[in-house]
């Protein structure tokens, strides 16, 4: 158990760092020391912490010394360079994004799911899992337990968020510049005056793109994204065989990523059956119908429309709903740092 708490956050100001920093606020980690790190335009900058005033630190030639956690949110190419020297200094680092996760010397975990990874640290780097994997796993892991996976079907509805600041921008500008004219019988992309996509493969307003991410680029066809999911899922619930098929769709919602997940079973577990277990589940509330809207702004994984898949023998079917800032980024590399603090 650490008894004398020193934090720090990486990538501090940006989108993802400005939720851990409120999370943090609300957090049952007592903490007497908090440090705050970004790239060097943003130093000097002060952030408020429980009503004091912090002054941002250079992320890139800071001292790292004394830091028992640090929480990462600076993005890849960031994390691979920086949280070595971080974990060198002495610091246990989660970081957020994609550059460890696949790494087979550093645990990725979901505390409701495989907080035992946490037990073996062998480069003190623990990875926070792609928001779209997060939102599933909490549903995910108590069905594996009670009657086993063989098989997942999902397809994402990923809000514009995900893709950052510039994402969200994107969105608000293009329904800015069609304004009153989203209502006409005849709206098309040609019939109003759209401005072109900078962040997206398409026009993300009054639009759905079938497309998240970058190509993989191995001949598959699929997208990171897509790789994504079903890599990380298969090391969540440690299902290395799992047969994975994902979709990964990007929708004109500003907070909060959906999913439907077509599940073909081990054993047969019963649709009112499947509600009794995931209402017991940690992080997990039943929703009639679960959005994104309902989810925005709240820490668990919402779930709904569960019934059965007739495709497939032992099928069952369902739909997700997570705020992808909160549990599928923020939020999960806090609760992994409550699990670290109290080990």
């Amino acid at each position: 158990m650490i008894s004398y708490m020193k934090m720090a956050i990486f990538g501090a100001t940006g989108q993802v760092g400005s939720v851990m920093l409120k999370i943090l606020a609300e957090s049952k980690l007592d903490i007497d020391e908090l440090r705050l790190f970004a790239s060097p335009k943003s130093v000097g900058r002060e952030l408020v912490f429980q009503d004091e005033k912090l002054q941002v630190e250079d992320a890139d030639c800071g001292d790292y010394e004394g830091i028992d956690i640090a929480l990462f949110s600076c993005g890849k190419s960031a994390s691979l360079e920086l949280a070595p020297k971080v974990a060198a200094a002495g610091a246990i680092v989660i970081d957020n994004s994609s550059a460890w996760r696949m790494d087979d010397d550093v645990p990725l975990v979901v505390p409701e799911v495989n907080p035992h990874a946490l037990e073996n640290l062998k480069k003190n780097i623990v990875a926070n899992p792609n928001c779209t994997t997060m939102i599933a796993m909490p549903v995910l892991a108590p069905i594996r337990d009670a009657v086993g996976i063989k098989r997942v079907i999902v397809t994402s509805f990923q809000a514009v968020s995900g893709a950052g600041v510039a994402g969200v921008e994107e969105l608000r500008t293009q329904i800015q510049a069609v304004g009153d004219k989203a209502a006409l019988l005849t709206f098309s992309k040609e019939a109003v005056a759209m401005p072109d996509p900078k962040v997206f493969r398409d026009n993300i307003a009054y639009n759905v793109v079938p497309f998240a991410g970058a190509l993989a680029g191995d001949g598959s066809g699929e997208t990171d994204e897509e790789q994504k999911w079903r890599n990380e899922s298969r090391k969540i619930l440690d299902l290395p065989n799992l047969l994975v098929d994902c979709v990964c769709v990007r929708v004109p919602v500003f907070t909060g990523h959906s999913l439907s997940l077509h599940l073909e079973l081990e054993n047969d577990l019963d649709p009112e059956d499947a509600k009794k277990l995931l209402q017991e589940a940690k992080s997990v509330v039943l929703a009639e119908i679960p959005t994104p809207l309902m989810a925005a702004g709240k820490n668990p994984s919402f779930v709904g429309r569960i019934r059965r898949d007739s495709s497939t023998k032992n099928g069952l079917t369902m739909f997700v709903s997570g705020d992808n800032l909160r549990k599928g980024a923020a939020l999960n590399t806090i609760q992994i740092a409550e699990v670290l603090a109290n080990l």
